[in-house]
């Protein structure tokens, strides 16, 4: 199958057609595949989609206070569920990576398709409009938002891990920065996470401090099995 008819299937299942089809390109490609990546792209889809869902709960839930919305923000906006809309809309196979990375199966990996989520948001954004990328969101998320309850006792993966580990008599979580890397525009932060409860360290790489914590509290989570 030609380049042309992947980008046409890939924009059939994202329901939008790119007028700039370089930015979809450019959507797709991790910063190991080379210099001209996803991450700024994923930068700017990070806030248009947390502004959207913001503003989806806002009118959803007018009597919601404010620690209900963030919650309930929390529980949508989260790597799993990025990873999650990335595999309805089969994007592995369309990335962008490079030899190593390809090899490690990064093509899987829940962090690497959940900023590619993003980055596809940043790019439907400068491609159109916020309207339009509203739109796109709105209805990749639509079976997350209708579970959307601002009465269940959502949580995000850091505090989750912090309550199950304080409830059974356990030091709190440590959190450490290993590495910081990329551009001034595009910080990247890799943390380290230990736990007393497990004779391990889990480790995560994120354009911000507090993503890469919640992405390695998903990872303790996973392990030990725990529901948000």
């Amino acid at each position: 199958m030609t380049v042309d008819a992947t980008n046409r299937l890939l924009q059939e299942r994202l329901d939008y057609q790119f007028r700039d089809v370089d930015l979809l390109t450019l959507a797709l490609s991790h910063r190991s595949f080379g210099s001209k990546n996803n991450e700024r792209l994923e930068f700017l889809g990070d806030s248009v989609l947390s502004l959207v869902i913001s503003d989806f709960l806002h009118q959803q839930f007018p009597d919601a206070r404010e620690g209900d919305l963030s919650r309930m923000r929390s529980q949508i906006v989260r790597a799993e569920s990025l990873a999650e809309i990335a595999r309805k809309l089969d994007l592995g196979p369309q990335l962008l990576l490079g030899g190593g990375e390809m090899k490690s199966g990064g093509q899987r990996r829940d962090s690497i398709l959940g900023d590619t989520v993003e980055a596809l948001i940043g790019a439907i954004y400068i491609d159109s409009n916020l309207d339009e990328a509203r739109r796109c969101v709105l209805a990749w998320f639509t079976d997350m938002l209708g579970t959307a309850d601002d009465n269940k006792p959502t949580k995000d993966p850091k505090t989750a891990l912090q309550e199950f580990l304080q409830q059974r008599g356990h030091a709190l979580p440590v959190y450490r920065v290993v590495e910081t890397g990329g551009e001034a525009h595009s910080r990247l932060f890799t943390l380290s996470c230990k736990i007393d409860l497990l004779d391990r360290e889990f480790t995560a790489t994120a354009s911000s401090r507090r993503k890469a914590e919640q992405l390695v509290a998903e990872q303790f989570l996973a392990t030990l099995e725990v529901e948000i």
